[in-house]
């Protein structure tokens, strides 16, 4: 009963006009941002930070989560139409929504894109309503021990999810994690490494880090095709909308990857890539049919955008309850919240419930207003792939120096933005993800300000690292986030081996 009465009180916050007119200006520009190719979530709400900062938290909130999970709607159109995924959760929308648009059918694609979405992101948000509370609680038990093996339990599960050389994951949460320690030591007064640069004392604002990484690292990545011209892209469609036979075929695809999506989602590292192609492979082994994937199958296109969808919300429980990012574009999220001067973390439900319940209601009416948007309105939301990049990345290039400046109101930080954007490029080019770097720096002070407490309250003893249960299960998982894709890529080099050829 209580978490409804919070959950009413959540609406009676998110449907005052104000919040409603964000939710749907955040949906709206996620829409618009998921389309571009190579402009995911997290530089959206990175490149739209400066929006938030004249809002209050709740107004901030939602519009960060409307970008995040209606650039989880536009993702797929660039996917479905030009066979160009917006960004890596969109990435299974290409198997099977380009054959469809090649066959005739883009109408049905960009149809169930939008329906899946909106079922998916609709069953996350009522699991979100289930467990917010309880996880809470349960989060009310961490002393700095925990909180230290917490961290460092989501560390090691992101770095160890990246795709390709994990080795280059943990070098990248190396980076992050030394970037976190520039400028004054909080407990001893000691400054470290400022090569006597005095701005740099305060240390280096995640957010500089997260503007400079995944906008600025976009636009320099991009600069070799900034003259490429328009793409052409279909622009007249007749009924969007799907038939149903189609929906037949997709309903249960949809429901069976909602609660997968969610689940992986709230996995730190795991996130909407992940979540997309396991459900994708899950349909695949289940279809009565599996050689029609990537030819066409509408249920191979409706499940990873149930399921990305899901794992965006999924995404924001740990980031709400624990303080720990589930994804790039929480750990944006949450940078954003510690500018406002909130922490996430099960103190942020008892401090500030309106806050928090205004969030999760604006999801329900959030994913309603998209599915609106998303399906009338896709002939005239397409158009937005012809705009070249040319006009687009120097908007992106504005926006981000900005937004910088308007942090601390320090030309330093244009400085940083640009070496830190440079960074973001070459490490792109040196397939180091960013992700993992991102987090660290985040998370990277609150870790060692744990540890040197733990430390403290046990008067110099390790001992206090595994002296609580929940100690000892964030160690057992940490070993097994690094174990276990390691025991699969073994595994799986195995199966290889053995297969005729």
């Amino acid at each position: 009963m209580d978490t409804l009465q919070f959950l009413f009180d959540g609406f009676l916050v998110a449907l005052t006009p104000m919040n409603l007119m964000w939710v749907t200006l955040g949906g709206f520009l996620g829409t618009i941002i998921g389309m571009l190719p190579g402009l995911g979530p997290a530089t959206g709400v990175a490149v739209l930070l400066p929006l938030t900062f004249s809002m209050g938290p709740t107004a901030a909130l939602i519009t960060m989560g409307g970008v995040y999970y209606g650039a989880m709607f536009g993702g797929s159109r660039a996917s479905i139409l030009i066979n160009t995924p917006g960004d890596g959760a969109a990435v299974a929308a290409t198997f099977d929504g380009y054959p469809m648009t090649l066959q005739g059918r883009a109408e049905s694609a960009l149809a169930i894109s939008a329906i899946a979405s909106f079922i998916g992101g609709i069953f996350a948000t009522f699991c979100m309503v289930a467990i917010a509370i309880p996880v809470a609680r349960f989060a009310l038990k961490f002393g700095p021990a925990e909180y230290f093996m917490l961290f460092l339990f989501a560390l090691s599960a992101t770095a160890s999810m990246t795709e390709g050389n994990r080795l280059r994951g943990f070098l990248a949460t190396i980076l992050g994690l030394m970037i976190s320690t520039i400028g004054i030591d909080g407990q001893s007064g000691v400054v470290r490494f400022t090569f006597g640069v005095l701005e740099l004392q305060s240390g280096i604002d995640f957010l500089i880090v997260i503007i400079a990484v995944y906008a600025l690292g976009e636009v320099f990545k991009s600069f070799n095709n900034i003259h490429t011209g328009k793409t052409n892209v279909q622009k007249k469609f007749g009924k969007i909308w799907i038939t149903r036979e189609e929906w037949r075929k997709s309903v249960w695809p949809i429901l069976r990857s909602a609660p997968l999506g969610f689940f992986v989602g709230a996995l730190p590292g795991a996130g909407g890539t992940m979540a997309s192609l396991m459900s994708y492979n899950n349909e695949k082994q289940l279809s009565k049919h599996p050689e029609e994937f990537g030819e066409g199958a509408i249920e191979g296109l409706a499940a990873p955008e149930s399921a990305n969808n899901a794992a965006s919300v999924g995404a924001m429980i740990p980031m709400l309850t624990l303080g720990i990012p589930g994804s790039g574009t929480t750990a944006v999220m949450m940078g954003a919240l510690l500018l406002l001067g909130l922490q996430p973390g099960p103190m942020l439900f008892q401090q500030q419930p309106l806050i928090i319940w205004g969030l999760i209601a604006s999801m329900f009416i959030g994913n309603i207003i998209l599915a609106v948007m998303n399906i009338p309105l896709a002939g005239l939301l397409v158009r937005v792939l012809s705009v070249p990049p040319k006009i687009l990345y120097p908007i992106v290039l504005g926006l981000s120096f900005v937004g910088a400046y308007a942090i601390s109101y320090s030309i330093m930080d244009f400085y940083l933005l640009i070496i830190f954007g440079l960074a973001g490029f070459l490490m792109s080019k040196a397939k180091i993800p960013s992700t993992p770097m991102i987090l660290a720096v985040i998370v990277g002070n609150n870790m060692e300000q744990s540890f040197r407490r733990a430390y403290k309250i046990s008067d110099g003893s390790l001992g206090i690292f595994v002296g609580s249960p929940i100690c000892i299960i964030l160690i057992a998982l940490t070993v097994i986030s690094i174990a276990y894709p390691v025991f699969k890529g073994i595994v799986d080099k195995k199966k290889k081996s053995s297969s005729p050829a």
